[in-house]
């Protein structure tokens, strides 16, 4: 089962991920949670550092900043839950590792084949994995309008990969507040669509 869960800054959705995680741990499947941020400043660091420190230690550690499609695959199993927090931060790395960015400040049409390649191959895997995968991602899109031409360019790629992702997952929750609300649920997915989720807290959250 593929389950998205969405929101804002500190909305509790990382909150969500992980206790849906430490629920199929109970369930006997092992957890294997898949990274994608980059402490590449002390802010990051810090923030790194804090959801290190919740974690449970028996949880195993990918780091993929780039290379999401090709960790997912590896680490995939019957007998896996994978968390990957955050699909926001794999993209924002993407963005930069190509020409994207470049591409944004200059006011040019974006044609970068890092991004456009990374992103195909994620739905590709999404697709078939097996187990189960809990992706976190932001919700960026339900502000003012940037100004400027590389946080525009942000937020309308970070818009079309959650709709890209929720496509192809089971379950899609929306978070805020701490509170989840279920956006998706089929019938497949293995709980029940009247069994929503129990609310986190807002405090807890990412």
């Amino acid at each position: 089962m593929n389950e998205l869960i969405i929101g804002g800054a500190r909305s509790g959705k990382s909150a969500l991920a992980e206790e849906r995680a430490r629920e199929a741990q109970g369930s006997g499947l092992r957890v294997v949670y898949v990274a994608t941020a980059e402490a590449r400043d002390d802010e990051m660091a810090r923030r790194v550092a804090a959801h290190r420190a919740r974690r449970p230690a028996d949880w195993a550690l990918v780091e993929a900043p780039l290379e999401l499609p090709a960790a997912l695959r590896a680490q995939a199993a019957d007998d896996v839950c994978l968390i990957v927090d955050c699909l926001t931060l794999w993209l924002s790395n993407l963005l930069f590792a190509g020409r994207a960015a470049i591409q944004a400040e200059a006011g040019e049409a974006i044609d970068c084949p890092l991004l456009t390649g990374a992103t195909a191959a994620l739905i590709a895997a999404l697709r078939g994995l097996p187990g189960r995968v809990t992706l976190v991602s932001n919700e960026v899109g339900w502000g003012i309008v940037p100004l400027h031409p590389l946080a525009r360019c942000f937020a309308d790629e970070q818009g079309r990969l959650n709709q890209r992702v929720a496509q192809v997952c089971q379950r899609v929750i929306l978070v805020a507040a701490g509170l989840p609300l279920v956006l998706k649920d089929l019938p497949d997915a293995g709980d029940s669509p009247a069994s929503p989720p129990p609310a986190v807290g807002a405090a807890q959250g990412w």
